[in-house]
């Protein structure tokens, strides 16, 4: 573990520091990697020693070991999958077991496991008798005469293994391959006599389960053993989940075995896992816990352009921007002269009518297509309303600017007085009038708008100095306002650019009716008016359809950013509670950004890159995964965790116990969910809390914590416990499957001990 893990620094960001590139970790998962020999070398000398030889099947969860029990370690491992399909080209069945299923494509997607998901027991039989055929054969019993498997079996099962299971397991050990003997026993004891351990508490967390089992005198007090549902498949599961939350549109593949992987390379278990935590994405060496495992991509390939073709192509952006301006400032001018021409008209209209009869006034208001007086006066205002926007923003010059007004003489002269080329001039005179009286009138309304902003202003300030505190929260809840309507704006962009959104849909739906040649039917009967455009809200649908980047939710986009940067420079001026870190800025700033640590490390993200887009970041979830042994509910498991199974063992279950410090002499760990870094020292320091002061305690690993079971399995085959608890073949012909074996089965609780109750583990 990296000191920067647990060490407090000084925080800077990861702009006041040079960070190197990330150490790409590539993603790797379960792969076909040889294929195995069968070897019949072992075979023969167990011929020799009837008596002591037997075959060794540690059959784990996970992976099954197999070997002799004269050597010292198995001679092979495998997972315990099959996989069987059809080639109906060739016409031919093809079956796989353990790692060859790997091998084929086609393969792969027909994988079964033996074990039930998530447990340690055998629920697949035809799967476990294909895993026992391809044991035997590449141990090289294919050989036999008779074809039989002609040496004693030791095999290890689960804690409290269900006896229908077991008695389905004898059976095909007998019948399928009929074995002379056959003798179980439990993985995590085994490991616990290679180990010479007699008196101890045992902690096995394998791959679908944790146990915590007494061992009192070299036996097993399995009636006081405890199991906690968690295991390394619970925690690869876990971890799945974490992932897919994390990057919910990951566009890699991710499975089981990429996430063991994971936990098994970068993963390690926290010594203060509620310190640790608060500072995991701190800025201050998250380089060095950030951990980017990288997946296969596809680059693009980018056409490298000299600089004579980039200043080329830099010249035609700038021409077609000056174009592209150019004809904007003229199509917002000829906007402009066409609302001042509409406005100049209902004015017009409006005057009439001050003097008109009412039947008069209902004529010219339906030539006209207006509803009432209340429409005209509104439409008269909004129109004020977007001229002076409009005025203010794109037309004129500095108001500053001292100019002669032009000379209009041709005006006031009637046509027949004048030549060809003075006509030509007239009209010319004409346009530049309206140009300069509209200048004229931007001019005015831009002083008058300065005026009505300076008032604004003067009332504002004379608002914050008398009340404060309300001012303050007039500000706030302005400021809410807007980042909601700018919510609003982002959500209804994404929405419109997935075309299977309902924004999107409605959208092209108004396009279908305006493009469409036949008007739509009226829904209510006889065709009244639907009143369009009643409601200021109807006008949108041209709104929703409406593209381009001179569009009027372009300028809305533009007002509301402006909007809340003002509203925040205020609060950031005279509220002592809002500071920069709340902003919208500082917060979509990537380098004061908590989510973009956690997801993207402390560098910048770049989204056209294809390498990092395929790229998965582990920090907090290298101590989380771990830490749920020890709190289960951290994944919403109900049950304690392990520290605190053991503690109410010791202090409670086993407290009548005449030397109960020696359970405290030896706890040992073992199985593969136990080999992460500082576990051995959270169990130690974890007990220790809860145990009372001066207790002795030492807390120590298997030598092997995946091969242990098998050699200690092999290490006891042989042995007088082993001849004693193992059932013939002649026995199993007079009692069946359960006969020897439940005569064993002392006390009634603990269903499958590792030896029969009352015989020792044999360790001399």
């Amino acid at each position: 573990m990296a000191p920067s893990a647990v060490d407090e620094p000084k925080q800077t960001g990861p702009l006041d520091r040079d960070i190197p590139p990330p150490k790409l970790f590539p993603v790797k998962e379960t792969r076909f990697e040889e294929y195995i020999e069968p070897q019949s070398d072992g075979y023969k000398k167990a011929l020799e020693q009837p008596d002591k030889a037997a075959i060794v099947i540690d059959n784990g969860s996970s992976t099954v070991r197999a070997g002799w029990s004269f050597e010292s370690k198995p001679r092979f491992s495998m997972p315990p999958i099959m996989s069987k399909y059809r080639d109906r080209k060739l016409g031919r069945t093809f079956s796989f077991a353990g790692a060859d299923c790997y091998a084929d494509t086609t393969a792969r997607g027909h994988i079964r496991t033996a074990h039930e998901a998530g447990t340690g027991i055998v629920s697949n039989w035809d799967v476990m008798e294909h895993v026992l055929d391809y044991i035997f054969l590449k141990l090289g019993l294919n050989e036999s005469t008779d074809g039989a498997v002609d040496v004693p079996i030791v095999m290890t099962e689960a804690v409290a293994n269900l006896p229908y299971s077991r008695k389905s397991m004898t059976e095909i050990i007998f019948e399928c391959y009929g074995a002379p003997s056959l003798a179980y026993g439990i993985d995590s004891l085994f490991s616990y006599r290679q180990n010479k351990g007699t008196t101890g508490l045992v902690v096995s967390s394998s791959y679908t389960s944790t146990h915590i089992i007494p061992v009192y005198n070299a036996k097993a007090m399995l009636g006081q053993a405890i199991r906690l549902n968690w295991g390394g498949y619970h925690g690869a599961d876990y971890l799945l989940k974490l992932i897919r939350l994390k990057y919910p549109a990951f566009a890699g593949k991710l499975n089981v075995s990429q996430a063991e992987h994971m936990i098994r390379d970068h993963f390690y278990v926290s010594k203060d896992y509620d310190n640790e935590i608060k500072s995991y994405l701190e800025w201050t060496g998250l380089e060095d816990r950030d951990v980017v495992i990288q997946y296969p991509y596809t680059e693009e390939v980018i056409v490298q352009k000299t600089e004579e073709e980039l200043a080329r192509v830099a010249e035609r952006k700038k021409e077609s921007g000056r174009r592209l301006q150019e004809q904007a400032a003229k199509m917002r001018l000829d906007r402009l002269m066409k609302k001042e021409q509409d406005l100049e008209y209902y004015k017009n209209l409006q005057g009439k009518l001050v003097d008109e009869t009412k039947k008069e006034i209902r004529r010219q208001l339906d030539s006209h297509d207006i509803k009432d007086e209340s429409q005209l006066d509104k439409m008269i205002k909004e129109l004020e309303k977007s001229i002076k926007k409009a005025r203010t923003k794109d037309v004129g010059g500095d108001p500053e600017e001292d100019q002669e007004p032009p000379n209009f003489d041709l005006l006031d002269t009637p046509d027949d007085q004048l030549d060809e080329a003075q006509l030509k001039q007239k009209r010319l005179q004409r346009l530049m009038k309206s140009n300069h009286e509209a200048r004229a009138r931007a001019k005015a309304e831009k002083e008058a708008e300065r005026a009505r902003i300076a008032e604004e202003e003067r009332l504002d300030r004379e608002r914050r100095e008398n009340d404060l505190e309300n001012w303050l929260e007039d500000k706030r809840q302005a400021r809410l306002g807007t980042l909601q309507k700018i919510k609003e704006r982002d959500r209804l962009k994404a929405d419109l650019g997935n075309r299977k959104s309902l924004a999107s849909q409605i959208r092209m739906k108004s396009i279908a009716n305006l493009a469409s040649d036949n008007p739509t039917k009226k829904r209510r009967r006889g065709g009244d008016d639907d009143n369009f455009g009643a409601n200021d809200d109807d006008w949108g649908v041209y709104r929703q359809i409406a593209v381009g980047e001179n569009s009027e939710d372009e300028q809305e986009e533009e007002d509301l950013a402006t909007n809340l940067k003002n509203l925040e420079q205020e609060l950031l001026q005279y509220d002592p509670e809002f500071d920069y870190e709340q902003t919208q800025e500082a917060k979509s700033d990537w380098s004061k950004s908590l989510l973009h640590a956690f997801a993207r490390g402390p560098r910048p993200f770049d989204p056209a890159s294809q390498a990092e887009l395929n790229q998965i970041h582990l920090n907090v979830e290298r101590i989380r995964v771990p830490e749920v042994v020890f709190r289960p509910s951290i994944a919403g498991v109900d049950q304690a965790g392990i520290i605190e199974i053991a503690g109410d063992m010791v202090n409670q279950r086993l407290a009548g116990m005449p030397d109960r410090d020696a359970f405290l002499r030896d706890v040992f760990l073992t199985g593969g969910n136990t080999l992460f870094q500082n576990f051995d020292e959270r169990v130690r320091d974890g007990l220790r809390a809860l145990l009372p002061a001066g207790s002795p305690l030492h807390v120590r690993r298997a030598q092997d914590a995946l091969l242990d079971a098998w050699k200690g399995a092999a290490g006891w085959a042989g042995s007088p416990a082993w001849k004693a608890a193992r059932i013939t073949r002649q026995e199993y012909q007079e009692k069946g499957p359960e006969g020897k074996l439940e005569s064993h089965r002392e006390p009634p609780e603990a269903p499958c001990p590792i030896i029969p109750n009352g015989q020792k583990l044999d360790i001399e």
